[in-house]
């Protein structure tokens, strides 16, 4: 797990509780910044997934190269 997918889920998390605490009390500002914070995250943690499979493609290919040498 990268620093992105660490950070990204964590994002979302805090920012479940923002969404459902302003639900909870009624604040739709508290609600929508919490749904933005959340959305935010999923983006954060999506970039740090691909840039995973990115790494992992590359490492597969260089141990390919250095398997055929």
């Amino acid at each position: 797990m990268n620093k992105d997918q660490v950070k990204g889920r964590y994002e979302e998390a805090k920012g479940a509780v923002k969404e459902a605490t302003g639900k909870m009390i009624g604040n739709e500002e508290l609600e929508i910044k919490g749904k933005i914070q959340k959305e935010a995250g999923k983006i954060q943690a999506g970039l740090g997934d691909a840039a995973e499979d990115v790494q992992s493609a590359v490492d597969d290919a260089a141990e390919a190269v250095k398997d055929k040498n």
